[in-house]
């Protein structure tokens, strides 16, 4: 098994710059780990899913599409508390080699308040492009789990699915002379604020160790933060 996994994740020698990377490639070995986790969890065999989880979170192939995936969204030129971000070439090829899962410690959000359509505050929590990397390369490992089980109908947050399928699949239930005649729109009141903890430790399948250091990082409020930067500026 140790030589699975050594073999699973290399560092490709061809590639020694960002400019050198085949993103075709990376895809095809990501994709392919993903369909055997795919197979696994519907075989029902859970040890085999974690294992392969393991795999792609160390692949080379992984860590590079993380990468790219936080520094070519829309997030890419805001920061994190750190006030780092992956800008160079030189700087993204070289934290592929740094989404480690030893010793890997992430930092506070950086919380800001975004005004909403009705006047309200919305808070959003901005994590560093290192952890927001290692969050993408870990959604990776979950996504085929998730997807394998989820319900079929569900469009939220969901993976090449939009509101247009939601309309689609709204219209097919309730088109019919039988299909109910009421609808209830519900919303869960400060749900991301007071979810419980220990239930996502106990019911999301992946590495518990680092679920939980995200679920504990905290955040840090942004005039708290400029405050803090002020403090240490002046001492330096």
């Amino acid at each position: 098994m140790n030589g699975s996994k050594t073999s699973c994740a290399p560092t490709d020698p061809k590639w020694t710059t960002w400019k050198d990377m085949d993103w075709n490639k990376c895809q095809q070995q990501v994709r392919k780990l993903q369909g055997r986790i795919v197979k696994a969890q519907k075989e029902g065999k859970h040890n085999k899913v974690k294992a392969l989880q393991w795999l792609l979170t160390h692949s080379f192939y992984a860590k590079a599409l993380a990468v790219k995936r936080v520094t070519s969204n829309k997030g890419s030129r805001t920061s994190g508390v750190d006030n780092v971000i992956w800008s160079t070439s030189n700087t993204k090829f070289l934290e592929i080699a740094k989404l480690k899962s030893r010793g890997y410690q992430p930092q506070p959000l950086k919380r800001v308040n975004i005004r909403k359509s009705n006047g309200k505050f919305r808070p959003l929590g901005i994590p560093t492009m290192k952890d927001r990397a290692m969050q993408a390369l870990y959604l990776m490992a979950l996504e085929p789990v998730s997807e394998t089980t989820a319900d079929s109908n569900s469009c939220g947050f969901r993976k090449e699915r939009s509101t247009a399928d939601a309309i689609i699949q709204s219209y097919i239930v309730l088109s019919q002379k039988r299909s109910a005649q009421w609808i209830l729109e519900a919303d869960i009141k400060g749900c991301f604020d007071h979810i419980s903890h220990e239930w996502l430790l106990k019911n999301i399948p992946m590495d518990k160790l680092m679920l939980r250091k995200w679920l504990k990082s905290g955040y840090v409020l942004i005039k708290s933060y400029f405050l803090l930067m002020k403090v240490l500026h002046k001492e330096e």
